[in-house]
C-alpha cells in the first residue's frame, strides 16, 4: 500500500493539510525548530519538512511518535481544533465500558477506551465475599485503589491490607494481586492503573 497522498485522493489530502497546518502551529506555538522537533520525536528532519509542506502522508507510527513529542494522542493531533470537543464523556450506561460483568464482579472503565495511554480509570464492584485476583501485570504496574462503600482486603505478593470507606492502597501490580470484599455488603471503589 502506498503512504504517499497522490491528487487522486482528495481525502488523504485534506488530512495531509490538516496535519501539516496542525504540526506547524504546535511546533511554533512552542518555539520549537525542525532539528528540536526531530530529536524530541524521532522522526527525520526531512519528513517532518516534507509533512508540514503537505507533501507526505505518514504512517501512523510516525504520526504517533510526532504526537508523543508533543505530548498528544493522535486524535488530539489531527483534530481540528475548533472541530473538536475538549470534553469526553463516558456515559454510566455505556455498556461498551464494561471491562467485565457478571454475578461477582463489575468493573467499569471510566477512561476514554480509544486513547493511547498509561494510565486507565475504573469502578470496580465486588459482590459480598467475592474476589477479584489478578495476575502479574506488565513491570512497572502500579494500581492505587480507593473504597468508597464496604470493605476491601487488598493482597500483592506477600503483602496485604484492609481498607475501609475512603481509605487509598497503592501497591505493585507487577506482582500476583487480589481484592477481596471482606464485608456483607456490595465493595464499591475507584481502581487507577498507571503503566511505567
Amino acid at each position: 500500500m502506498n503512504d504517499r497522498t497522490t491528487a487522486a485522493d482528495p481525502q488523504g489530502e485534506a488530512g495531509s493539510q490538516v496535519l501539516s497546518s496542525r504540526v506547524i502551529e504546535l511546533r511554533k506555538k512552542r518555539g520549537l525548530t525542525l532539528e528540536q522537533l526531530a530529536a524530541a520525536s524521532g522522526v527525520s528532519r526531512s519528513m517532518l519538512s516534507q509533512i508540514e509542506r503537505g507533501r507526505a502522508n505518514p504512517t501512523l507510527a510516525v504520526t504517533l511518535r510526532i504526537a508523543q513529542a508533543f505530548g498528544l494522542n493522535i486524535g488530539e493531533l489531527v483534530d481540528q481544533p475548533w472541530a473538536a470537543s475538549r470534553i469526553e464523556l463516558v456515559r454510566s450506561d455505556d455498556t461498551s465500558q464494561l471491562f467485565r460483568d457478571d454475578q461477582e464482579c463489575r468493573i467499569r472503565t471510566l477512561s476514554p477506551l480509544h486513547l493511547e495511554k498509561n494510565v486507565e480509570f475504573y469502578e470496580i464492584r465486588i459482590a459480598p465475599r467475592a474476589r477479584l485476583h489478578s495476575a502479574p501485570h506488565f513491570e512497572g504496574t502500579r494500581e492505587l485503589l480507593t473504597i468508597t462503600q464496604g470493605r476491601a482486603r487488598v493482597q500483592a505478593g506477600d503483602n496485604d491490607c484492609v481498607l475501609s470507606p475512603g481509605d487509598s492502597a497503592h501497591y505493585h501490580a507487577d506482582l500476583e494481586h487480589t481484592i477481596e470484599n471482606s464485608g456483607d455488603d456490595e465493595l464499591v471503589g475507584f481502581l487507577v492503573v498507571t503503566y511505567q
